[in-house]
């Protein structure tokens, strides 16, 4: 089975920084993508960031100059967020793709969706 793991979310005050990591399993091979998005209450999923295998790097504007993704072996990702805003609250999930352009729902992701981890900045 294809699936994700998400942690590290957590209450944190605006301002404040969280660390997210994603780790993937049951993919028969190491060349993907691994992507974030997130989900806040009533409104849509949406793609958040995003790692290619050679470290290629895609953000939303919203979170650019805040949000750091990076990548330290085949199926571990992290998204260090700083200067969290309360609008970045939301439930986050991360998933695997076959590329960035996972983000815009220009593609498929290649595993199951996680149960995510929830972000909750207060003001």
């Amino acid at each position: 089975q294809r699936r994700v793991v998400e942690l590290g979310g957590g209450l944190v005050e605006a301002g404040g920084s969280l660390r997210l990591s994603c780790t993937a399993s049951g993919l028969p091979y190491d060349d993907y993508a691994m992507a974030w998005f997130r989900q806040a209450p009533e409104k849509k999923r949406e793609g958040v960031s995003c790692i290619t295998w050679t470290g290629n790097t895609v953000y939303v504007d919203s979170v650019k100059g805040r949000f750091t993704i990076s990548r330290d072996n085949a199926d571990t990702a992290y998204l260090q967020m700083d200067n969290l805003k309360p609008e970045d609250t939301a439930m986050y999930y991360c998933a695997a793709a076959a590329g960035c352009e996972v983000i815009d729902g220009r593609s498929r992701i290649l595993t199951d969706w996680g149960q995510g981890t929830q972000v909750t900045v207060s003001s």
